[in-house]
């Protein structure tokens, strides 16, 4: 992911698109919301099966690029924050449960 995360930052300064990390974050958060609206619509409010379409890709895109944006602006590499959480996924499961809450 070091790759994509170096991507990203490299855009970011050739376009001069710095921002704090609390407008990162809400972006992260709006792009989310964007995302959920098009498989809303892309799923008819779940009445059918979500299709791959271009606009699902561009918002899906765009939730990646800010998520990256973000991490690499609280300086965290995305791999190494991935590899703990699958092994926090990977005791919850052994204890019966993979979700994050915990009974």
């Amino acid at each position: 992911m070091r790759h994509l995360q170096d991507k990203v930052e490299n855009f970011c300064e050739k376009h001069n698109l710095s921002k704090s990390v609390e407008a990162r974050f809400l972006d992260v958060v709006s792009e989310l919301g964007e995302l959920a609206k098009e498989i809303l619509l892309n799923s008819n409010y779940g009445k059918k099966t979500i299709e791959n379409s271009e606009r699902l890709e561009e918002e899906i895109g765009d939730t990646i690029f800010s998520l990256i944006a973000l991490s690499n602006s609280v300086d965290i590499d995305m791999e190494v924050a991935l590899d703990k959480v699958l092994k926090k996924y990977e005791s919850r499961s052994n204890n019966g449960s993979i979700g994050s809450v915990q009974t």
